[in-house]
């Protein structure tokens, strides 16, 4: 009798476990990937959410409207944040006009700017005086932009955004990174709106972790 008890236990455990795994409806390797090491995040009390992306790259500027339409609709317990990918001299160059807007309080108004600057007109934006002319042309102070560029604090960011891009272990952008475990990105997903269901559904996993 306890055999056969024990039997019927260890086929439930399995059938169950089956089932629970037949529910995921993202596999792991496939549809996501796992970081090896897991990044710290900024706000522990909170699922992290951030986009890697650069200004010059047309699948970012494709993505930008999906991702901001999601960020729209996220509740308080989603930390959501852009981190600008750091792969060339080039694409640092425009990581510091990220920075640099963002600590001048411009971040949102440069942010579609920098982005038709650099794909839809394709503006060859590749020093510093070619930055501070679009800044420039969008309403902001010269001398204030160069300050900015130029500071500590935009360059140490950089930097950190630097690290990031090789920590988080992309090979390209767009690519998202759900609190500091895992890694998403277009080509696994497959299209951009099911890649932010992926996201959706590491949020809730995370979430309900917490």
């Amino acid at each position: 009798m306890r055999k056969l008890f024990v039997t019927l236990f260890l086929a439930l455990s399995v059938g169950l476990a089956f089932t629970a795994h037949a529910a995921e409806p993202f596999a792991n390797g496939k549809d996501y990937f796992t970081l090896k090491k897991t990044i710290p995040v900024r706000d522990s009390s909170k699922v992290e959410v951030v986009e890697l992306f650069w200004y010059g790259c047309p699948h970012c500027y494709k993505f930008d409207p999906y991702v901001a339409a999601w960020d729209k609709k996220q509740p308080e317990h989603v930390d959501f944040w852009h981190s600008p990918a750091v792969f060339s001299k080039l694409w640092k160059l425009h990581a510091q006009a990220f920075y640099t807007a963002e600590a001048l309080g411009v971040g949102k108004q440069m942010h579609i700017p920098l982005f038709n600057a650099l794909v839809r007109d394709k503006r060859r934006i590749t020093t510093e005086g070619a930055l501070t002319n679009l800044f420039v042309e969008n309403g902001i102070e010269q001398e204030k932009f160069e300050k900015a560029f130029n500071s500590f604090s935009v360059r140490s960011q950089v930097e950190q955004a630097a690290k990031r891009t090789m920590n988080y272990k992309i090979t390209g952008v767009p690519a998202i990174i759900v609190n500091g475990k895992y890694r998403v990105e277009p080509g696994a997903a497959g299209t951009f709106p099911r890649m932010l269901q992926i996201v959706d559904y590491l949020v809730e996993k995370e979430k309900a972790a917490m």
